[in-house]
């Protein structure tokens, strides 16, 4: 597929469908010397429309201010961005952009309880679900949240749902399956023997299912925090994580020579609960949606290693990378 029309490209982007097109809005990257202590980084307010897979994006649209590193819903009628961040703050804010005869059009949704940044969540029947994040820059712990919004409710009201059974979390990968949703990896902030914050990379994964409440499920075969997500389904009974950063190499320096994250795609069944390792992809990604347009999984941007963002924007349909 075209790259997006930007030379960096953007982490943290929200994407999703609506009216059959792909829009992906938002985002940052780093500005000035990348490889500078401290970085400069910069979001972005743009949004932009796809509506062929081989077509040429739409550009000039505008969401109401720089947003990023929020969770990405795609719904009936368009794609719903659940909180996020600028340079300044986190959100609370929840609004659904909608392209109708050649304008992204806004609705607002009710906000969510707190704000939160780099949360994940996926739509389940008819309800968001969203868990966990981090609620302000400068919080030292990540939330232990888990919240739930019925679209279809006559005054949709977000409701405080019990949360899973482990740590807090930040980074994480959703996804849904078989009628229950999942939660799947991600970072809890740890201070170390000096009192710097540091991240502790997960393996752990629940599953919830409405009625029946959370359990705990296999572990994955290694840490995939900031996924691409909601996780792709596949076939009958699995769900698939791209990539994601295992922390291996954390503390890899220089940093500018960092080979990258893991290329290989981590398989969950939800039938055996068991993982397994499908083989390597030709890139790797974390900060990145996913979406499902037109029986492609699409993946727009991210970042490919520390500080490097891309405008590559990559499709999968039945296995493929195109």
């Amino acid at each position: 597929m075209n790259p997006i029309p930007d030379r960096e490209g953007f982490a943290g982007a929200f994407a999703g469908v609506s009216n059959g097109a792909l829009l992906v809005a938002g985002g940052a990257n780093i500005v000035g010397q990348r490889w500078a202590n401290p970085i400069q980084k910069k979001w972005y307010a743009s949004v932009f429309v796809l509506e062929e897979p081989e077509g040429k994006w739409s550009t000039g649209f505008e969401l109401p201010h720089p947003l990023g590193y929020g969770i990405s819903i795609s719904s009936t009628h368009g794609l719903i961005c659940v909180g996020g961040s600028d340079a300044n703050r986190h959100f609370a804010d929840v609004f659904e952009l909608r392209w109708r005869k050649g304008v992204v059009q806004r609705v607002q949704l009710p906000s969510l309880p707190k704000a939160c940044a780099q949360g994940c969540g996926a739509l389940l029947g008819n309800v968001i679900y969203v868990a966990g994040g981090l609620e302000t820059p400068t919080s030292e712990q990540a939330m232990r949240t888990f919240w739930a919004l019925d679209l279809t409710a006559p005054a949709p009201t977000w409701e405080a749902l019990e949360p899973w059974p482990g740590p807090e979390r930040m980074l994480a990968v959703a996804g849904v399956q078989n009628g229950s949703f999942f939660l799947m990896s991600g970072t809890r902030l740890m201070k170390d023997s000096a009192g710097k914050l540091v991240r502790e990379y997960l393996r752990d994964a629940y599953r919830y299912t409405p009625g029946q409440g959370w359990r705990r499920i296999a572990d994955l075969p290694r840490a995939a925090v900031a996924a691409p997500t909601p996780a792709p389904v596949f076939g009958q009974s699995s769900l698939l994580i791209f990539t994601g950063d295992d922390g291996v190499n954390v503390d890899f320096s220089p940093i500018e020579k960092h080979p990258g994250f893991p290329q290989d795609v981590l398989c969950y069944d939800s039938s055996s609960d068991a993982w397994s390792n499908l083989g390597a992809l030709p890139f790797s990604r974390v900060t990145a949606p996913a979406v499902l347009w037109r029986n492609r999984v699409v993946i727009p941007n991210g970042e490919v290693r520390p500080r490097v963002r891309t405008p590559e924007v990559w499709s999968m349909q039945q296995g493929n990378g195109q």
